[in-house]
């Protein structure tokens, strides 16, 4: 069977993958920046609106100004609290991540544990962290103990699943391949259900973060711990009817939100997908 050399060459170079052109630094930090900017003016814009409008008491909803000025004005005191939180909410989602990760991977490998606790697991995922609060005052007192008990419970479950999901969608192929070369148990775990679930645990530890720093908050905004946080900083405006003080402190949590996004979990998603291949090369530059 005469084989047409034309319409072969057409076809493998149709299986050529464009790569696409390198793009100066400063040109992908404006394009990936200028939407953000253009987002931020339109609250911006929608927020002046509402104060031109009335909608509002001044005492109730400050201005754009009135809430930067404080911002400013109280920076020290803000800053110190940020740094409170911050340290508080690292540590407990380091500790979150230990505690999932372990009973994750004991879930996921072990029949017995997934059917005596994984509808558990995904039951106290669903509990507002709040709720845990009271629990832990009387088991740790007026302590940072009592944060991190709240941040742990209401973290731990979101990277365990992350983790079980990733491994229950692990193809047998891959599992049946690391047998067929020696891995062992751990060593099966190491080199071959933990880098395929990879993906997956990298959701799960994104939404830990975000489970931890919204329980993180609610134990501080209830306050009595020891060391001054946004938590009480919030918690002080409101209490002072001084909604500026209100918006200043949800704009650093705001920022502090976004920013731990795009540095660390966008970036490590990036990678991830980057080296399982689920970025198109002729996408990226």
């Amino acid at each position: 069977m005469a084989v047409d050399e034309r319409a072969l060459t057409a076809g493998l170079d149709a299986l050529e993958i464009p790569l696409a052109p390198k793009v100066a630094r400063g040109r992908k930090i404006w394009a990936s920046a200028w939407p953000k900017l253009l987002a931020i003016a339109i609250v911006l814009g929608f927020w002046q609106f509402l104060i031109w409008r009335e909608w509002r008491p001044q005492s109730a909803f400050a201005s754009p100004a009135d809430t930067f000025s404080s911002l400013v004005d109280n920076w020290s005191v803000i800053s110190d609290a940020m740094w409170t939180t911050l340290r508080r909410g690292v540590e407990g989602y380091l500790m979150a991540i230990a505690i999932g990760g372990v009973i994750g991977a004991a879930v996921a490998r072990i029949p017995v544990l997934r059917a005596a606790i994984g509808s558990m697991i995904t039951g106290l995922q669903t509990m507002p962290s709040v709720a845990w609060y009271p629990m832990a005052l009387l088991l740790f007192k007026f302590s940072e103990g009592a944060i991190f008990f709240v941040i742990v419970i209401g973290a731990s479950p979101s990277i365990a699943n992350g983790l079980i999901s990733g491994v229950d969608n692990i193809s047998p192929v891959l599992l049946r391949a690391g047998k067929v070369l020696g891995a062992k148990r751990f060593d099966s775990f190491r080199y071959v259900i933990l880098p395929a679930a990879l993906p997956s645990l990298v959701g799960g530890l994104k939404q830990g973060w975000a489970f931890a720093w919204r329980s993180l908050l609610a134990g501080e905004i209830i306050g009595g711990i020891t060391g001054y946080s946004l938590g009480q900083q919030l918690a002080n405006s409101r209490d002072n009817a001084d909604a500026a003080g209100v918006q200043a402190a949800m704009i650093v949590l705001f920022t502090i939100g976004v920013l731990v996004d795009v540095l660390v979990f966008s970036n490590l998603e990036r990678k991830v997908r980057k080296r399982y291949g689920l970025i198109d090369a002729a996408t990226t530059g």
